[in-house]
């Protein structure tokens, strides 16, 4: 009888263990989701990037905002990839070679950054999980930075204006 409830208590235990372990979280909302997220991701400051950039420092900068807001204004440097692209382009010599630039390796530095922060927070967790080790956000994103420099931006006047479109995100 002793040995039945110890193996009727182990199997209970075992199965507490393994079960109980992978629950995956639930959120309210996306800025629940977002700020969660953020605890375990690195972040860098306006000025952190312009230090960088007037350094010379090998970064790639890139806006994750859909195209209609980055042809508005962008961060001098910084190649547009859509968040909801991200993980099929990060990875791929085609679109690399489209571009004209190298595919980077997945321990270069990142900086990431959308209209204010939460979409480059889930971009950052995104490359994590695809192994890139050194990836990071603009805090406060491409407001920020506008406020911060407001003549240091490029634009693309021959693609659609912000203005034109809905903006995309909410963020």
């Amino acid at each position: 009888m002793m040995k039945r409830v110890k193996s009727i208590f182990g199997i209970f235990f075992l199965s507490i263990v393994l079960f109980g372990c992978n629950q995956t979280m639930s959120f309210q909302s996306v800025d629940e989701l977002v700020a969660e997220v953020e605890k375990g991701v690195e972040s860098i400051t306006v000025e952190q990037l312009m230090e960088m950039i007037e350094n010379g420092d090998m970064i790639l900068l890139v806006d994750v905002r859909e195209p209609n807001e980055h042809n508005a204004g962008y961060i001098p440097g910084s190649l547009n990839i859509p968040r909801g692209t991200l993980e099929f382009k990060i990875g791929n010599e085609d679109f690399w070679d489209a571009e004209m630039l190298y595919m980077p390796e997945k321990d270069e530095q990142l900086v990431l950054y959308c209209k204010k922060g939460k979409r480059s927070i889930l971009a950052v967790q995104t490359l994590e999980q695809l192994g890139y080790k050194n990836v990071k956000f603009l805090e406060d994103g491409w407001k920020h930075w506008e406020m911060t420099y407001p003549l240091i931006y490029e634009k693309n006047l021959d693609q659609m204006s912000h203005e034109e479109e809905e903006e995309v995100g909410g963020c």
